[in-house]
C-alpha cells in the first residue's frame, strides 16, 4: 500500500502578514485524515499585536475578536507543535500548502514564546516528511502558465472547493489534503515514491525555484525579502520577545500574497 493511502496530517495557519520573522499566527488548523475518517483541531490565537486590516480582510479575524476569544499564544503554540511532532515521529507526513511559510513562522513563534522548536521535538531532529502540493505542482508542471494559489490548483486538478470557505485554516487544510490525492492521480509515480525520497525531491525543487526567482528579482533591482532556498524550514530569526511589536510589516509582493493567501 502506498503512503498516499495511509494517515496524513494537514497543517495551515492564517496570520498577521507575510513575514515569517516578524508576523504572528492568528488561526491554525491540524487535521488528521485516516482513510475517510477526519479529525480536526483548530486554534484562534490572540497574537498580542494589532492585526493589520489587509490581513483581517483575508481571514476575517479582527484584532478585537482575537483579543476577546483567542488563546494565549504560548499555550496554543505548544499544542500545535505537540500535534505535529506526534505525527512526524510516527512517520506520518505533514501536508501543508507552501509549507516553508507556515513551518518557518511556527518555529519563529515557538522561539519567540520560549517554547521548544518543532525540530527539537523530533527523533530525527529534522522536520520531515513534509508534502507540499505547491512545490510538487511547480516541479511536475513547471511550464504551465497562470497563478498557483490553492484555489487555482484545485481548479487545475478538479478538486471541488467553495471559494468562500477558503482562507480559513481548516478549509484550506481539507482542500490541500484533497489536492495531494489529486496530484497523485495525475502523476502516479508519486504513489510509488517513498516519503523520504519525495521529501528530498521537494528540497531540491524548492531550492532550484528559489535561486532562479531570486536571480530574476535581483535583475529587476529587488534586493529585499528575497526567497530563501531552504525548505521546508528557512533559517530562523533571533525572535524578539513576545511583548515586542513587530517591525514595519513587509509589503505584499504579488507572488507572495498569491502563494500564502
Amino acid at each position: 500500500m502506498s503512503w498516499i493511502d495511509e494517515t496524513m496530517v494537514g497543517f495551515d495557519t492564517e496570520t498577521t502578514g507575510v513575514s515569517t520573522e516578524r508576523d504572528r499566527i492568528v488561526t491554525a488548523a491540524v487535521i488528521t485524515r485516516r482513510g475517510t475518517a477526519v479529525t480536526t483541531r483548530t486554534w484562534l490565537i490572540d497574537p498580542g499585536i494589532e492585526i493589520p486590516a489587509a490581513a483581517s480582510a483575508v481571514h476575517g479575524i479582527s484584532t478585537e475578536r482575537a483579543r476577546a476569544e483567542g488563546a494565549r499564544p504560548a499555550e496554543a503554540l505548544e499544542e500545535i507543535a505537540a500535534a505535529l511532532a506526534e505525527a512526524l515521529n510516527a512517520g506520518h507526513p505533514v501536508v501543508a500548502y507552501n509549507a516553508q511559510f507556515d513551518l518557518t513562522l511556527l518555529e519563529n513563534e515557538l522561539i519567540r514564546h520560549g517554547r521548544a522548536s518543532l525540530a527539537s521535538r523530533l527523533t530525527a531532529r529534522e522536520v520531515r516528511p513534509i508534502v507540499d502540493p505547491y512545490v510538487l505542482d511547480r516541479k511536475l508542471d513547471r511550464f504551465r502558465k497562470g497563478k498557483r494559489k490553492l484555489i487555482d490548483l484545485c481548479a487545475v486538478y478538479a478538486v471541488t472547493v467553495d471559494a468562500d470557505d477558503l482562507h480559513s485554516a481548516d478549509a484550506d487544510v481539507l482542500a490541500t489534503l484533497e489536492l495531494v490525492h489529486a496530484l497523485a492521480s495525475a502523476y502516479p509515480t508519486m504513489r510509488d515514491t517513498s516519503l523520504d525520497s519525495l521529501h528530498d525531491l521537494q528540497i531540491s525543487a524548492y531550492r532550484e525555484w528559489a535561486v532562479g526567482f531570486a536571480a530574476f528579482l535581483k535583475s529587476k533591482g529587488v534586493t529585499d525579502d528575497l526567497p530563501r532556498p531552504e525548505w521546508p524550514v528557512a533559517p530562523l530569526a533571533a525572535a524578539p520577545p513576545a511583548s515586542s511589536a513587530p517591525a514595519t510589516p513587509a509589503p505584499f509582493r504579488a507572488g507572495e500574497q498569491d502563494a500564502l493567501f
